[in-house]
């Protein structure tokens, strides 16, 4: 069990409560809050926490502040009640009974509020790792299986104000002549709207497009480490100069804006979440080892069972999950959303012949072609990805065979150099990937609702176990009508497509994104449903 922070010397520091638990006032609150109100339990929960460290981040100097196990509780309890915004509690001080309660007749201003909630930032991950140890403690969840997904928080910045580096140069050179032209007291002839009005306000502004252009020097970059066929043009090199770090890239309603990545990890037996994140990239490569970290951090164990969608089934995963004896589930090349997005399945381009044509011959170490032709070693090819580089061997059929092949038009563009073939340096790996669709159990367990159907499903090779839940929406944060955290989903009806997220809710920054994440099983300070 959590030790909560003993209060006794550590309160002086801090303004004493306009009531105690004798007053009138409080007392009548008192009568009039049921047993089993949630403002209790939550007080209840954040008792159970220790709070040396947030009690130690004020220095007790100057006026004495509030005090912060009390903030903690009311911010809790606001967040459970799906009111994010400092801006709503401080009129809730003064207005919910409940509230007033818990604060003993505090009322603080909203620009205390707006400091506390970024002052107990640093502190979140630590309180929930204490909440997850007393559940794994006292039995509330194995801990065991979990599903893993990410959703897109729109980041505080408009999405009509991109620029490339032309663009960003001209604005900056309009900042320092206003910057030069304000010490001398001049003004600046025709002012456009964008700029800002005062001394400050320029001065944040030039700031704020100073690291707009260092993060497009990155973003440029990094394009011009992609392939050729994978690198944009320079002046498609976009940054938004209100929120420079946040990435550009389609939402869940397709469209193109300033956002940020969320990934939870959360727990398939329980409302508990083992782990949470905020990520500057529009796709899920690299995410799932350190989320699984988090999680032994948290818990001090990895899960047995991991499911995932088609965008965290890469080789690079799979490498991850067998080295640490996680079986994964995840559908193969595409999800629910493939057909109504109009998303192809993955093949070659340049050929109607796919690579699934070429049977591997294991004994010969080689291809054989559907008209019976040997694909031979001839070379090792390096990609780049993401986040790490892969290794691809080259297999060739002789010229000869591909000039005289009835398959010809369909097969390769170019017969005199003869088709080629890519395996995986670690094929090993790679190999030990199967369809569910040659597993009827698990293809069966994946067909749960409409809309799962057709959906393939890839997993570790004699994993015998069937996935428990279907695949779609499991872990969604934002919309859908079923409650997080449930067992089952109800079913849709036939022919109706599958429900769409509602828009999110943003924030200024990284940290305030995270504190934008609004759902019924996570509060945004990141705590777990079960600390109440």
């Amino acid at each position: 069990m959590v030790k909560g922070v003993a209060l006794g010397s550590k309160l002086e520091r801090f303004a004493p409560t306009p009531w105690t638990v004798e007053s009138e006032e409080w007392l009548a609150l008192d009568r009039r809050l049921p047993e089993d109100h949630l403002v209790r339990r939550v007080a209840e929960a954040v008792a159970m926490l220790d709070l040396k460290p947030l009690f130690d981040s004020y220095l007790g100097v100057g006026k004495n502040a509030l005090r912060p196990d009390l903030l903690l509780t009311m911010v809790i309890y606001q967040m459970q009640n799906n009111r994010p915004s400092p801006a709503q509690w401080a009129r809730d001080v003064r207005e919910s009974e409940p509230v007033r309660w818990l604060l003993f007749g505090m009322e603080p201003w909203r620009a205390r509020l707006y400091d506390f909630r970024d002052r107990i930032a640093p502190f979140l991950v630590e309180w929930n790792a204490q909440v997850l140890r007393v559940a794994v403690d006292n039995n509330l969840t194995p801990a065991r299986r979990a599903a893993l997904d990410s959703s897109s928080v729109a980041a505080h910045a408009s999405r009509r104000q991109l620029l490339n580096e032309e663009r960003l140069q001209k604005r900056r050179a309009i900042i320092d002549a206003a910057v030069k032209q304000g010490k001398r007291r001049e003004t600046l002839p025709d002012r456009p709207g964008w700029l800002a009005k005062t001394e400050d306000g320029l001065r944040e502004q030039k700031q704020r497009y100073q690291r707009a252009a260092e993060v497009l020097r990155e973003r440029q970059a990094a394009n011009a480490q992609r392939r050729s066929d994978k690198r944009k043009p320079t002046e498609k090199i976009l940054v938004s100069p209100a929120d420079p770090e946040a990435i550009l890239a389609r939402d869940k309603l397709n469209v193109f804006r300033p956002l940020y990545s969320i990934q939870l990890l959360r727990d398939l037996d329980s409302p508990l979440v083992f782990g949470y994140g905020v990520w500057l990239q529009n796709n899920d490569n690299g995410v799932l080892e350190p989320m699984v970290e988090q999680m032994t951090d948290h818990v001090g164990r990895k899960p047995d069972e991991l499911l995932v969608d088609s965008g965290y089934v890469s080789v690079h995963h799979l490498e991850f999950c067998a080295h640490a004896g996680i079986t994964l589930y995840g559908p193969c090349q595409e999800n629910d959303y493939s057909v109504q997005n109009g998303k192809k399945k993955q093949h070659n381009q340049h050929t109607e012949l796919p690579k699934s044509a070429f049977r591997w011959l294991a004994e010969e170490q080689a291809y054989q072609c559907p008209e019976g032709h040997r694909l031979h070693f001839t070379k090792k090819q390096t990609q780049r990805r993401a986040d790490y580089r892969i290794t691809l061997d080259l297999y060739t059929c002789p010229a000869a065979h591909c000039l005289a092949c009835p398959r010809q038009q369909s097969c390769t563009r170019t017969p005199q150099k003869g088709r080629s073939v890519s395996r995986h340096e670690k094929r090993g790996v790679a190999g030990r990937v199967a369809c569910a669709d040659a597993d009827r159990r698990g293809q069966k367990a994946l067909q749960t609702t409409e809309s799962n159907r057709g959906t393939q499903l890839c997993r570790h090779e004699g994993a015998s176990r069937r996935a428990p839940f279907p695949l779609s929406r499991f872990a969604s944060c934002y919309g859908g009508s079923w409650r997080a955290g449930s067992r089952s989903q109800p079913a849709l009806r036939p022919g109706s497509p599958p429900r769409r997220p509602r828009p999110t809710c943003h924030g200024g920054n990284a940290a305030n994104a995270l504190r934008c994440l609004k759902n019924e099983t996570v509060c945004s300070t990141g705590l777990s449903a079960a600390a109440v």
